[in-house]
């Protein structure tokens, strides 16, 4: 695979990863007053979302080959290491965090009693996975660009 061939790959699945990580952000203030019946509701509009996961498998290694493909160019290589650890850190939090709140709601078709605490923790690691997925896409930017001007 060319080099441009893999910035490319790296900049459009880290932008591309960034997008729904965003929405959930841009969203939070509003449902995250929202009464039971209208968040359950809400809650349906994330219907296929999984799909993403594909988007951050491709971002996860095209960083991870992007920054062992830079090794002994200390910047590029330092950028493309801290956009893998930080795609890596989305796939922590989720499973961490949102995937065991996913399971205890049955993927919010069903609400149990302490579900407030489960919104709040399921929107909050969405915010996290929001910051780290912006701090990896500047950091394949600047790979590449630091890469590109070598």
């Amino acid at each position: 695979m060319s080099r441009f061939v893999l910035y490319f790959i790296c900049v459009l699945s880290s932008a591309l990863a960034l997008v729904p990580s965003a929405a959930h952000v841009m969203e939070l203030p509003n449902k995250i007053k929202m009464p039971k019946a209208e968040y359950l509701v809400a809650r349906q509009l994330y219907r296929g979302w999984q799909f993403v996961g594909v988007v951050v498998v491709a971002a996860l290694l095209s960083t991870l080959a992007l920054t062992i493909s830079l090794y002994g160019q200390p910047k590029p290589f330092a950028a493309a290491l801290v956009a893998c650890l930080c795609v890596a850190g989305t796939q922590a939090v989720f499973w961490i965090f949102t995937f065991p709140v996913n399971r205890a709601t049955t993927n919010w078709s069903t609400l149990p009693e302490n579900w407030v605490p489960l919104r709040q923790r399921w929107e909050y690691s969405h915010a996290a996975s929001a910051v780290l997925n912006l701090v990896a896409f500047v950091a394949v930017v600047l790979s590449v660009l630091w890469a590109s001007n070598a």
